[in-house]
């Protein structure tokens, strides 16, 4: 009897904790854009920290951006990121999607940057070349 009792409240325990600790939204973003809309907030606050301030300076607000270009609102964002977020292991996986994609865009950024620097080290190293050329050329006319 104490088995049977034991079994069914660990079955009871098991059963209570798959339901949902927070009720899915009639309004529920979806998963893959719900990732998107946190991945653009990473970089939109990633871009308030830097010295120059862009988003200041154009007086852009990044809830508001990204409300606009998900067609979306701050009740709907809400409830949706409660939502994935009761799943923990489910939130992880996702927050791990968008470090992957900053990690990806970060190496590609970084390379174009020292690419651009090569560029800028040629031309000016272009630039002194000629620059010797037309001193010894102005030189040898005086002579």
């Amino acid at each position: 009897m104490i088995k049977k009792i034991l079994f069914f409240g660990i079955l009871i325990v098991l059963i209570s904790c798959k339901e949902e600790v927070v009720k899915k939204p009639d309004n529920l973003i979806e998963k893959e854009v719900m990732v998107n809309i946190l991945y653009d907030l990473s970089l939109l606050e990633a871009i308030k920290s830097q010295p120059t301030k862009p988003l200041e300076a154009y007086k852009v607000s990044p809830s508001q951006y990204i409300y606009r270009k998900y067609k979306i609102d701050s009740l709907q964002f809400f409830q949706s990121n409660m939502y994935y977020a009761s799943d923990y292991k489910d939130y992880k996986k996702m927050n791990e999607q968008i470090n992957e994609r900053l990690d990806k865009n970060k190496i590609l950024i970084e390379a174009k940057i020292k690419t651009e620097k090569k560029k800028a080290l040629l031309l000016e190293k272009s630039k002194s070349k000629l620059q010797k050329k037309s001193d010894s050329l102005t030189k040898k006319d005086l002579n």
